[in-house]
């Protein structure tokens, strides 16, 4: 075993423990609007709790065809061999974030995925906490 290897296995475990608070079942904000509660449960088993705030920004801001195929949490992914950016890879989410005013209408999905700036997705997710996560690859 050399160096590399060893370490590229260390990274692919502290990567799995970093996701281990992402989102495991992402549902449609029309279902969060209409839970008590809205949560969904983390890949580590643990509950996330949706800002009933947020939501309702969305469901007010983004049009009902959105609604039911919007789901959330929005993932942003990190790739570590594509420094300073990251991207998205759910069409609705693009929409969604077009709709909202926080990417250009004129950003499309090239081969599955819509790259953005990483302070861009940070500024999204503080922006919409709890409505968006950051996923490590």
């Amino acid at each position: 075993m050399h160096d590399e290897s060893v370490f590229m296995k260390w990274m692919r475990l502290e990567i799995g423990r970093m996701n281990d608070g992402i989102v495991a079942e992402r549902k449609a904000l029309a279902r969060l609007l209409h839970e008590e509660t809205p949560s969904s449960t983390t890949n580590a088993g643990g509950a996330y709790a949706f800002d009933r705030g947020v939501l309702r920004v969305l469901g007010e801001s983004l049009p009902d065809d959105l609604h039911r195929r919007l789901r959330l949490p929005i993932f942003f992914y990190f790739d570590a061999t594509v420094p300073g950016s990251c991207f998205l890879a759910d069409e609705a989410a693009v929409q969604a974030l077009q709709c909202l005013g926080e990417i250009s209408h004129m950003r499309r999905l090239q081969n599955g995925r819509l790259w953005v700036a990483r302070p861009i997705a940070y500024a999204i997710a503080q922006k919409y906490p709890t409505a968006v996560q950051i996923v490590m690859r």
